[in-house]
């Protein structure tokens, strides 16, 4: 019978840790030493007690723990040797039932891991739902993780094991991340809908007002009725809006939600979670017929990520009435403008001017989202809380030297524009490591017309330049550029900088960021706070009301935009709980 989290807090150590025995592949000694930390308020409050036990003991006892685990599909499963735990985790993933090619190519795999490694290939392998992986996804996961070098291997081997732990201390507890479950289901749910070339090739791309994202927005509209919305509609930019009202019905409102489209070949929760999490949060309320001394307003914005029109934030930035008729006219790639493809969808664009917000009736936004970071995943943190979106600056430049033959110029006589980018490049690096967390990334390189003999004459670049502050932005794009003009002036050449995007720094409302801080505590875990360097729709909103927003860790190094993009049902169950943490406690 499970034993609760109260009981395990109450008993004496040697019984409590006769009852975690197995947690780690026969390494009891983590779970033994975490219960010196008794008592846990929470569950992950006893998963993160572990984690810092294993990161103490070091390198060595790291490694040998991985080393306990036995390989995938390997002898011990073969010899019938395996763990119970082990044997039950393999045989869920269908590792007992695989084909002989699946079987010979996994021995392959094992092999070759080992043999670049020296340890065997750790992956939880129940998953980020606790079903089970396929068979494919694993051999996947193998076959690409088999690239990565030896140190940041070795820690996500750990990480592995540690949500092997969290799954099987759910069972031993007695646990389900019900909602969480539910949550993940939604995304696999929306994520059926896909532009036609990509769908085919199974990649999921939903771009503003194609098929796929009309087909979204009705699944959401439908999806909000379900759970119990008093209001749902799709407003005349495509956003689609749910209502929870307030007790008393009149009352303040707190904004919440995020986006729906993706990127091309993007993930299933960059943006969609903060749209289930709240969604889930109202469920719940419907379902106990409670309300709140305010409304709750949820909005799955229809566009964020510029995909098809250079336009963005069109679904948010409408919200504040920063929606600029000139953009109506822009064209997408196949010559389509935007106004005839939202009289196409039934949109009334004449009519978007009327849904910009009373800012006077709302208490400020919040967002949840997926981090987009290895941050987390790396600290083997759940949640983050976001102190300030960074603000940003992206130029395009051009350094413009001599191009001469590459084998007759000597070295000390070139005027070569991509060296001149190439030292710029690499004061970035040193630049914005100075501040720890600014960046600065030049991530377009272009030699036009080059040759592989011929010093470059040209070379055309771009800057994205980002901070938590504005102040601290400016200092970077200031030393940026006058480190420019320095390289280019001891080489001989002479350059042209042109600023197309300046975004202003979004600093999380000190009192809503304070409500998630609040909320992180009540799930038993420590306050981490860090900046976005991502833009989100609550950079719009900032401009309008207070915002503040909390991030969930992503699995697969916190990959994003990439159909790698992950994250598991046990850390959305906990940024429910935040979610619903923060309505319980949000003055009004």
């Amino acid at each position: 019978m499970p034993l609760t989290l109260d009981q395990l807090n109450a008993l004496p150590k040697a019984q409590a840790a006769a009852h975690l025995q197995g947690l780690y592949e026969h390494s009891d000694w983590i779970a033994e030493q975490a219960l010196e930390q008794r008592p846990f308020l929470t569950p992950a409050a006893l998963k993160l007690a572990m984690v810092k036990v294993l990161n103490a003991a070091g390198r060595e006892a790291k490694l040998a723990l991985i080393r306990a685990h036995p390989e995938l599909a390997g002898k011990a499963m073969v010899s019938n040797t395996l763990t119970a735990e082990s044997t039950d985790e393999q045989s869920r993933a269908g590792l007992t039932h695989c084909t002989p090619e699946q079987f010979q190519r996994i021995q392959q795999l094992n092999a070759a891991y080992n043999a670049k490694f020296g340890w065997p290939f750790i992956l939880a392998v129940r998953g980020p739902r606790g079903t089970g992986l396929s068979r494919e996804h694993i051999i996947q996961t193998f076959e690409r993780r088999l690239h990565n070098l030896p140190d940041f291997e070795l820690d996500e081997c750990i990480r592995n094991i540690h949500r092997i732990v969290e799954i099987r201390l759910n069972d031993k507890l007695g646990l389900e991340p019900t909602l969480g479950h539910e949550v993940w289901d939604w995304h696999e749910w929306l994520a059926q809908f896909s532009e036609p070339a990509y769908r085919e090739r199974g990649e999921l791309t939903v771009t503003y007002l194609t098929e796929a994202h009309l087909q979204c927005a009705q699944t959401l509209k439908l999806g909000m009725q379900a759970c119990g919305f008093d209001e749902v509609f799709i407003d005349a930019v495509g956003n689609v809006v749910g209502r929870f009202h307030a007790a008393q019905g009149a009352g303040p409102y707190l904004l919440t939600g995020s986006h729906y489209d993706t990127v091309r070949n993007g993930g299933k929760y960059d943006g969609r979670l903060g749209i289930f999490v709240p969604m889930a949060c109202v469920r719940e309320l419907a379902r106990a017929k409670r309300r709140l001394p305010f409304g709750l307003e949820v909005v799955a914005f229809a566009e964020e990520e510029g995909q098809r029109f250079k336009a963005t934030f069109l679904g948010s930035g409408a919200l504040i009435g920063d929606f600029k008729p000139q953009w109506l006219d822009q064209t997408d790639a196949d010559g389509v403008p935007m106004r005839e493809a939202m009289r196409h969808a039934g949109l009334k664009p004449q009519e978007i001017p009327q849904i910009q917000r009373t800012v006077s009736n709302y208490l400020g936004f919040i967002e949840v989202h997926i981090e987009q970071g290895p941050v987390l995943n790396e600290l083997d943190l759940p949640l983050g809380v976001v102190s300030s979106i960074n603000g940003s600056v992206r130029l395009m430049g051009e350094v413009v030297g001599m191009a001469s033959h590459a084998g007759t110029t000597p070295m000390d006589r070139r005027r070569d524009a991509a060296c001149a980018v190439a030292e710029l490049a690499l004061y970035l690096e040193q630049r914005a490591a100075q501040d720890g967390d600014s960046v600065a990334t030049i991530g377009m390189l272009n030699v036009p017309n080059g040759s592989v003999n011929v010093v470059p004459g040209r070379c055309q670049f771009s800057l994205d330049l980002r901070a938590p502050t504005d102040a601290q932005r400016d200092a970077l794009v200031r030393d940026v550029i006058q480190t420019l003009r320095e390289i280019c002036e001891r080489r001989g050449v002479h350059h042209t900088l042109d600023e197309v995007l300046r975004v202003s720094a979004a600093p999380s409302d000190a009192r809503l960021q304070g409500l998630w801080e609040d909320a992180v505590k009540a799930q038993g875990l420590p306050i981490f706070r860090m900046p976005s360097g991502a833009g989100h729709d609550a950079m719009k909103l900032h401009e309008v009301m207070p915002q503040a927003m909390l991030f969930v860790r992503g699995q697969n190094s916190g990959i994003s935009h990439n159909p790698l993009e992950s994250t598991t049902s046990d850390d959305m169950e906990l940024a429910i709980a935040a979610f619903m943490h923060v309505l319980a406690h949000l003055p009004h």
